[in-house]
């Protein structure tokens, strides 16, 4: 496999940049010119000595802005662990660079415009959980790079590496079409990895947990519900759970994804916006899509539908159940489960019922197994895939459940758990087990949701506790603001980053210049006028109470009114993305 390059310096001259592989025996240097855009690959020998010079840990990309090309590098990575010998990173730091010396070119609307755009290529970068590694393929499972051909284990980590995993994909798009420069090219993964050295009856073996994000359809919370027109599901992350020991290595496989047909639940103001079905989209024709190729990565597929059967998420169960039963095919099953209501007055005992449930169909599905010797023992045959609303909560207590239970049975066919031995027995290795779920349920929560998960008490301690419930209330309450007045933006920083949106070459206006309507700051002045003068009205009391009386009435009614004027219009008062048509979101 040609691997990528680990170390680097970043030359930089007013006309280019030389960016100079430092790994021991290169002689390699890219060079960017600052003003064509070219890529060219040239030596140590044509680094100018007049050039400024700094370390740095790899590229992210290139991305065109209105002041033009940028040069997107990471500045500075920590070490996560050791992947069968390979180095695994993450990238803490970034560092955009412009290629232009100057923004005086741009109007002052331009220059407001593209730091608009540079704060969005921020936000990304700033939202925690990206990694990478040089030498190991980050974004295949176990699984799959042992079922791969010659030709395959020739390709560079850019060719060979799963794109729906590749966030920076669409930053390395320059770097992609000149295959002499691939090993420059950094594919990084957006998620959790967690790796850990663990030790049951004084064996030490390697436990690792990785949750890859998928790019497609990628977004926040209530903007990117269910699927797009290719099958790709919202907030879809396969999770891999890994055991190395003495050689041997086990890999547990389960995936998460958003209901895969045409809903939406855009936010409006209220706590819980009302899910709605698309009546316009041929939705098997979608779901088909999305499982057609499910299928064919994961083979047998069983959905864990979590979300409650009663309410406003009642009719969305209907439609997967509806939708399963007419797919029609036998490696489908379809099993709902009221998380909710099952679980209701702390009752967490009762998500056994579930994982009884599904143990036959677990241990027909299995797991992925190698000997010390090569030889590959088990394959796994299916994943289950579940889902709840966000597929974050609920969720991830499930999935934690079922790998709990995979690995027991690796650990006893591995020796490390004696005959009769349990897992949750082991109140050291428990520990670290039930902390790494509940960090990858934050993880994967802040990235969609723009908040820690909920629920994380029970992942951590194996029961809800009146603390965990406070937690959840205060993280419902967060996440409540940022669906309604930041996640907009988020949603337009996550399209651009990705290149569902480009920026224009040309001079004209970008989609950033919405003019808001008269509404969006005449009533919610006019509704704080009136709260005000309501509370002033009631400190302030006039001569008699009737004429007090009279006062709060009619300014709470005012403030009332206009209350219930904005709720009715709740999506002209949040923020929502500018980036991204309307049927693209849908």
């Amino acid at each position: 496999m040609a691997t990528a390059y680990e170390r680097y310096n970043l030359h930089t001259t007013p006309e280019k940049f030389f960016i100079e592989a430092c790994d021991e025996g290169a002689d390699a240097v890219l060079v960017i010119d600052r003003v064509s855009n070219e890529m060219t690959l040239t030596g140590r020998q044509d680094i100018p000595p007049s050039a400024v010079t700094r370390p740095i840990c790899g590229i992210m990309g290139t991305i065109r802005l209105v002041a033009g090309m940028y040069l997107i590098v990471i500045t500075r990575k920590r070490n996560v662990g050791n992947l069968l010998g390979h180095a695994v990173w993450k990238a803490v730091d970034f560092d955009v660079i412009s290629y232009k010396k100057t923004v005086l070119h741009l109007s002052e609307i331009q220059s407001q415009e593209n730091k608009t755009f540079l704060a969005m290529i921020n936000n990304v970068l700033t939202t925690d959980g990206f990694y990478f590694c040089t030498d190991f393929d980050l974004t295949h499972t176990l699984h799959r790079l042992a079922n791969t051909s010659p030709d395959f284990q020739e390709m560079s980590l850019l060719e060979r590496a799963d794109q729906r995993f590749v966030w920076n994909g669409n930053l390395l798009r320059e770097l992609a079409g000149q295959p002499e420069l691939h090993r420059f090219a950094l594919p990084v993964i957006h998620g959790f990895i967690v790796m850990k050295p663990c030790r049951i009856n004084g064996k030490i073996f390697e436990w690792i947990l990785i949750s890859r994000r998928s790019c497609f359809r990628a977004g926040v919370r209530y903007y990117v519900r269910g699927i797009d027109s290719e099958g790709h599901a919202a907030n879809f992350v396969e999770t891999e759970q890994i055991v190395l020991y003495e050689g041997a290595k086990a890999s547990f496989v389960q995936t998460r994804g958003s209901m895969p047909f045409y809903w939406s639940q855009r936010p409006n103001l209220k706590y819980k916006p009302k899910p709605v079905i698309s009546k316009t989209m041929n939705h098997m024709d979608g779901f088909q899509r999305h499982f057609d190729s499910q299928l064919l990565i994961y083979g047998k597929q069983t959905v864990l539908n979590l979300v409650n059967q009663k309410g406003s998420e009642k009719p969305l169960e209907e439609e997967f159940a509806k939708m399963s039963s007419g797919l029609n095919n036998g490696m489908l099953n379809y099993l709902a489960f009221d998380f909710h209501k099952e679980c209701s007055h702390m009752r967490w005992d009762r998500l056994q019922i579930l994982v009884d449930a599904v143990s036959e169909t677990q241990d027909e599905y299995g797991y992925f197994m190698v000997n010390s010797d090569g030889k590959i023992l088990t394959q796994q045959k299916g994943v289950f895939r579940s889902n709840c609303m966000d597929c974050l909560d609920r969720t991830n207590v499930i999935q934690s459940l079922l790998a709990r239970r995979s690995l027991q049975s690796q650990l006893q066919r591995m020796g490390v758990l004696n005959v009769g031995q349990r897992i949750d027995e082991q109140a050291e290795f428990e520990k670290v087990y039930k902390n790494a779920w509940a960090d990858n349920a934050n993880a994967c929560a802040v990235q969609y949701a723009g908040t820690g998960a909920l629920k994380t008490d029970f992942t951590r301690t194996g029961k809800r506790t009146r603390w965990g419930l406070l937690m959840d209330g205060w993280n419902s309450m967060i996440r409540y603001y940022k669906n309604n007045f930041s996640d907009g933006f988020r949603q337009d920083a996550i399209d651009l980053f990705l290149g569902n949106f480009a920026v224009d070459e040309s001079d004209g206006p970008t989609p950033l210049r919405v003019k808001k309507d008269w509404k969006f700051l005449t009533l919610p002045i006019v509704m704080l006028v009136a709260f005000s003068m309501c509370i002033v009205s009631l400190l302030l009391a006039g001569d008699t109470w009737t004429e007090t009386l009279a006062y709060v009435m009619f300014w709470g009614s005012a403030s009332a009114i206009t209350a219930t004027i904005i709720l009715f219009n709740g999506q002209d008062f949040v923020d929502a993305p500018k980036l991204v048509h309307k049927e693209k979101m849908d």
